[in-house]
């Protein structure tokens, strides 16, 4: 059973090259019970784009960075900067009235910098301190833990062992961190990556024959029950993902016309996190991405659930075309309309 740690998140207002030591101490920690640690974060708030690139200048390299939530304003007044740095993240939360300068904002990104839409989501209702990015959001300091469980699912042909898999892991992790005045606790949101046992849908698709059928029946509310439930020490977002592009076996899915962003907002709905690293094209209609934003709003809204739309473009493909993304995690697909 191969333990992945996503990522370490570290909350901090005044990042300093004390938190980059502080993660790589964590991250020893970790490695020393044999996790894999894939990478270490920070997430400041009320610094800028280049002020939290300026912080941490030396010593960052591989630091993942983001200045978590920023306004309408301030994202566009900080758009040129963000092109300019690499690893930084930051999404915008809608709760009033959306209109067409918000979608403005994402074309904006995919005109000039499209590889940068991996960095930059939409939130609604967000939940604070999930370590994830770039829906991470700052509300106090200290660090939290995300996983790859897919991975734990390896070997498992039932729910039931996938479970004790994870609960083995968080009370291990639990037990590691307890003491440390700055744990803030596990986020245990199914996180997949690539296509075979770091693939969600590689599992489900061990349990029913078919998405569709898996879709309509109760087996992703009761994953997302128990990672809610059972989790010792919860924090931040603890929902399925369902990364259209991240999960290559999802990314095959959404080609064979499976994974529609209708079926996306529907597992979203009652198990989900949102729409997540879903692909779009150039020529897609600015009204269309307005309609599917208003949707989700107003769903988070009438449940109260934190959700989140992050589309990724490589800012020349069509619909119809042949994408080329040009980033190791994620699949290249043939573009269709949302």
């Amino acid at each position: 059973m191969l333990k992945f740690i996503r990522t370490i998140g570290y909350f901090t207002q005044s990042p300093s090259l004390k938190t980059i030591e502080r993660l790589q101490e964590l991250s020893l920690k970790l490695q020393e019970k044999d996790y894999l640690v894939q990478t270490q974060r920070i997430c400041s708030n009320g610094l800028s784009i280049k002020g939290l690139n300026t912080a941490l200048a030396n010593g960052s390299e591989e630091i993942i960075l983001s200045v978590g939530r920023l306004g309408r304003q301030e994202a566009w007044e900080q758009l040129d900067d963000f092109f300019e740095v690499s690893n930084t993240s930051f999404h915008l939360q809608l709760l009033d009235q959306i209109t067409l300068q918000d979608v403005d904002l994402l074309f904006e990104i995919i005109t000039k910098a499209p590889k940068k839409t991996f960095n930059f989501t939409y939130t609604f209702h967000n939940a604070t301190s999930s370590p994830f990015f770039p829906a991470a959001c700052y509300q106090k300091e200290g660090f939290s833990i995300g996983l790859q469980c897919t991975n734990l699912a390896e070997g498992c042909t039932t729910l039931e062992q996938w479970f004790d898999n994870m609960q083995t892991v968080w009370q291990e992790i639990e037990e590691l961190f307890k003491n440390e005045p700055d744990y803030l606790g596990i986020d245990s949101s199914i996180a997949p990556l690539y296509n075979e046992e770091g693939s969600f849908l590689n599992f489900i698709k061990k349990l029913y024959p078919s998405l569709g059928q898996a879709a309509t029946s109760p087996v992703f509310t009761k994953i997302s029950n128990y990672i809610k439930t059972q989790n010792p020490n919860p924090v931040g977002l603890c929902g399925l993902m369902f990364p259209c592009l991240e999960d290559f076996e999802l990314a095959e899915a959404y080609e064979k016309g499976e994974f529609s962003i209708e079926r996306n907002i529907f597992l979203s709905l009652h198990s989900g996190l949102g729409i997540d690293t879903y692909p779009i094209g150039i020529d897609e209609s600015k009204e269309r991405v307005l309609e599917v934003l208003q949707l989700v709003q107003q769903l988070s809204i009438k449940y109260k659930k934190p959700l989140a739309a992050r589309f990724i473009s490589d800012g020349k493909s069509k619909i119809g075309e042949q994408t080329d993304f040009q980033n190791p995690f994620l699949k290249d697909v043939l573009l269709r309309k949302l």
